[in-house]
């Protein structure tokens, strides 16, 4: 379990200096009156969400007089997304501090109904709300809503369980991510035929399973000349996806595209380049890492599709801090996008 330490309260004068304005114009972003250019209000607004700036927030806080305690609910074997989503929890500290509260980190095994529905359990009345990368089984569920019905807010991150009652998903829209690759493979392949395989890290992982449903809308209705495979699963683990992916080589020498919708990225591409496919299979994936960036660069993967993990930090302790106080979301701040990566725009 990890805390984060406490920092400065950010203030009108940080935003401004940040910004690069006088603190007349922010005031005058802030509450939408006119006499600021377009560009100028967009550098405002993006310095106000990363620095978790809210007016009047420490007075506020000051008037509370108990500190609020968060919990994020991550993957016990973190890949390179999640732990990025860990590190940038770091980088809220001072929005944190300003309204009083702070957040743990704790790891279990999201894969395992019974491992993730335990821990919670576990959790009783310690924390006001929790974050959790959640598996969408019963067990699950029935835990969440009994936190829930025990006072503690809910959200969701990343992967949904959307029968339970959760309070908000923080995440993209899985169902458009999996359109998306299955476009992306069509394109790519262009006139050719043959099968295509999906990779997924388990399909009781809500985003997952989502992925899987948008990229079989695409392929089965828009690309004729396209078989897809039924999914394997290989939980994100490197050394399983290398055997899957060698399995599936050698079942179907007419294997022209790989779309992996978890992670486990690195046993894939490596796999590729050792059977000598590379460079002749489609390879879709998820998430700039150090890996995917290689694999892209060398033309061992095509594509990525990618969503701000730092976005997806502030905006679950955002919506965990409003939702337990009664305040106003700000769907438009909490909307997660999807990027399209290629070699030619890498970040």
């Amino acid at each position: 379990m990890r805390l984060l330490p406490d920092a400065g309260i950010v203030k009108l004068k940080d935003v401004a200096r940040e910004a690069g304005v006088s603190t007349a114009t922010v005031d005058r972003v802030l509450h939408g009156r006119p006499g600021v250019r377009d560009a100028t209000v967009r550098r405002v607004k993006d310095t106000i969400e990363r620095l978790g700036f809210q007016p009047h927030a420490a007075a506020a806080e000051l008037a509370r007089g108990r500190r609020q305690r968060f919990c994020f609910v991550m993957p016990k074997t973190l890949n390179l997304f999640m732990a990025d989503i860990v590190a940038q929890l770091s980088t809220i500290r001072s929005y944190l501090a300003a309204r009083r509260a702070l957040i743990d980190v704790i790891e279990t095994d999201v894969f395992d109904a019974e491992a993730l529905a335990s821990t919670l359990e576990d959790f009783g009345p310690r924390y006001d709300g929790i974050a959790v990368v959640a598996l969408d089984h019963p067990r699950v569920r029935v835990a969440i809503d009994e936190l829930v019905e025990a006072g503690t807010v809910v959200v969701t991150l990343v992967s949904d369980v959307p029968s339970s009652r959760r309070a908000h998903y923080v995440g993209v829209d899985n169902i458009a991510a999996g359109r998306t690759a299955g476009t992306l493979i069509g394109r790519f392949l262009g006139n050719r035929t043959g099968k295509v395989a999906v990779i997924a890290g388990s399909l009781l992982l809500r985003d997952h399973a989502e992925r899987l449903f948008g990229v079989q809308q695409v392929i089965s209705s828009e690309y004729s000349g396209l078989t897809l495979l039924a999914p394997v699963e290989g939980r994100d683990d490197d050394a399983h996806n290398s055997a899957l992916v060698n399995r599936l080589l050698t079942e179907y020498p007419d294997l022209v595209a790989i779309y992996n919708i978890g992670a486990g990225t690195t046993g894939i591409g490596n796999a590729l380049i050792e059977a000598g496919r590379a460079r002749d299979v489609v390879f879709i994936g998820h998430d700039v890492t150090p890996q995917t960036r290689r694999f892209l660069m060398v033309g061992v993967m095509d594509a990525v599709l990618s969503q701000s993990p730092g976005h997806e930090a502030r905006s679950a302790a955002r919506v965990l801090l409003a939702l337990s106080r009664n305040e106003p979301i700000i769907a438009e701040q909490e909307q997660i996008g999807i990027d399209i990566v290629i070699r030619d725009n890498l970040p």
